[in-house]
């Protein structure tokens, strides 16, 4: 679980929520500060900082977390992005997703091969091209589009697969755009595989 989805854009590394999980014996050690469930008089449900390490305000130099980004600040982000899309809208806004990656996988489905198709998906699904994914990807830089994540560093069977995402800050001719070039990349290759076929025939 990130904050990228309500209204936390990240930028060379963060800032992100930073949700970890650890043991008991070892939540002194954590940086940042825990915030905990409970009930208040009236019965509904609510929240409460259980623990900040006293080091973060009068110990600094054994502090864990001193130097960070300003976690409240990240909190008021995501909070302005809910109050104002509300329940409504972060529903609209999941239907783009759905929509958008519905319609890019269709496109791109047609020119190159999209990976477990069956299985379910929300915004992201993995295409596996002839060309190398870098390849493709600097040259949609060119045109301010963000490519696929090469996945071969992961998963080396994968070969040439790269994950892609929809938002619903992805336009349609950005999608028309990617897709364009990655055919463009296919017919390339098939047709220089061709002719290195008829080659060898000769």
């Amino acid at each position: 679980m990130e904050a990228q989805s309500f209204g936390v854009p990240v930028g060379f590394g963060g800032p992100y929520c930073g949700v970890i999980a650890t043991r008991e014996q070892f939540v002194r050690q954590m940086p940042g500060r825990l915030v905990g469930q409970t009930v208040d008089r009236g019965g509904k449900r609510g929240f409460v900082l259980t623990l900040a390490t006293r080091e973060q305000h009068i110990r600094r130099e054994k502090a864990t977390s001193n130097i960070c980004t300003n976690q409240a600040l990240v909190a008021l982000m995501v909070n302005i992005f809910m109050t104002i899309y509300g329940k409504v809208g972060l529903k609209e806004l999941a239907r783009h997703n759905l929509a958008k990656t519905a319609y890019a996988v269709q496109q791109f489905g047609k020119h190159a091969s999209v990976l477990f198709p069956a299985t379910p998906r929300f915004n992201e699904f993995v295409v596996q091209t002839s060309e190398d994914p870098y390849a493709i990807n600097s040259r949609l830089l060119g045109h301010k589009i963000v490519g696929g994540l090469p996945l071969k560093k992961f998963y080396p069977e994968l070969g040439n697969a790269s994950l892609w995402c929809c938002t619903e800050l992805t336009t349609r001719s950005m999608i028309d755009t990617a897709v364009g070039l990655v055919a463009e990349s296919e017919s390339s290759v098939n047709g220089s595989r061709e002719e290195s076929v008829e080659e060898v025939a000769r």
